[in-house]
């Protein structure tokens, strides 16, 4: 949380389908009220021109200089170079918009553009969920500190981003952590986001009940069916999550393979945390076999869910102990439980990515 108290103020912008919302933060809080635009989604040069009057409207609340614009924007896109491909949900931005120079021309500023899946991984890992986690190792007096960690986005679609040691981490090509194309667990000819995202857990409960699809109901009715406070399927509704679950928990496991950190869930879906975690956990903490009939875990990392005051204590206590170094009298900490842990969005995905946005902002201009 190292911008909490920075004077230098990023503009930023949440651009959906159907509106964009312009807002302003400093030292991590924002301090002007948000401006809401239609999106103008059909149209290239009107949605341009919202945009910028978007941004300028927000400056011009504001009784300082911006030092810089940083935003999620949807790709394909070469988000370094802040160039936009060819978007579904905003048909105007065919062919490759240079929007990132447009408005550099425009307001003589940087600017920064990225997925959203990464900048909510970076507001969590910079000002949410990690720091959350490393400042209750500290209180508890381990030494030990988690410096990875990976976001995952559960919507309209399944995204995800990636944090190394304070940095975030892109790729190449703009794509890395592009979690929805990880393999599905339960139908392997399909994509992970086939089942994690608002779409499949309406496919499912439609097909358990053989209604039709545009009749089934929205995940948040399908929750609360499950959790009996509406009337419906309940079986139906929690074979639906718990298919979720199962599907969620092996793209997590792969991801959390490689990247060997804390995970952090959030999204409009996640909201149904509690139909959805008894499944993911059976997968994450289950068990391969291999030819000679041998078992050994899913993770190499022994696996807590953060959010269990039981697992939180077993994670940040660990196994430390001390060790003589032979041949002297010198003692060494050590700690030999090789841990991974995940837990829900404390701060909520919106937060997390306007704050990701800033810390970005103010990280790239800082180095």
């Amino acid at each position: 949380m190292r911008y909490n108290n920075d004077e230098r103020t990023v503009l930023t912008l949440d651009a959906g389908g159907t509106n964009f919302v312009f807002a302003a933060i400093r030292g991590n809080q924002e301090v002007v009220k948000p401006v809401v635009l239609p999106s103008n989604a059909t149209n290239l040069d009107l949605c341009l021109k919202t945009i910028k009057e978007g941004f300028t409207t927000v400056k011009q609340k504001l009784k300082e200089e911006p030092v810089a614009i940083s935003f999620a924007f949807p790709g394909p896109a070469d988000y370094p170079n802040g160039i936009i491909g060819d978007l579904s949900n905003l048909p105007a931005f065919r062919g490759g918009i240079p929007l990132g120079p447009i408005l550099e021309e425009e307001f003589k500023i940087p600017v920064y553009i990225n997925n959203d899946g990464d900048l909510y991984a970076y507001g969590e890992a910079l000002a949410g969920y990690l720091p959350y986690v490393n400042d209750l190792m500290e209180k508890a007096g381990n030494d030990k500190r988690f410096n990875n960690l990976v976001g995952f986005t559960l919507g309209t679609g399944f995204g995800g981003g990636i944090v190394r040691n304070g940095e975030l981490f892109i790729g190449d090509n703009s794509g890395a952590a592009e979690v929805w194309v990880l393999r599905n667990k339960i139908n392997p000819k399909t994509n992970a986001e086939e089942g994690v995202s608002i779409r499949a857990i309406k496919r499912v409960y439609s097909e358990l009940t053989k209604i039709d699809l545009k009749d089934a109901p929205e995940p948040k009715d399908i929750y609360e069916i499950g959790v009996g406070k509406q009337a419906g399927d309940r079986e139906a509704a929690l074979e639906a999550f718990r298919q979720m679950g199962e599907v969620l928990g092996d793209a997590v496991s792969n991801v959390l393979t490689i990247v060997d950190g804390i995970a952090v869930l959030g999204g409009g879906i996640a909201g149904a945390s509690s139909l959805i975690l008894p499944a993911m956990l059976k997968e994450m903490r289950g068990t391969y076999t291999n030819y000679n009939g041998d078992t050994y875990n899913r993770l190499a990392q022994k696996v807590f869910y953060l959010d269990d005051t039981n697992d939180l204590q077993q994670f940040i206590k660990g196994t430390t102990k001390e060790i003589l170094i032979p041949g002297t009298n010198r003692k060494v900490m050590y700690d030999s439980m090789a841990r991974v842990g995940f837990g829900f969005s404390q701060i909520g995905t919106s937060k997390a990515i306007a704050l990701g946005a800033y810390n970005f902002a103010l990280n790239k201009l800082d180095n």
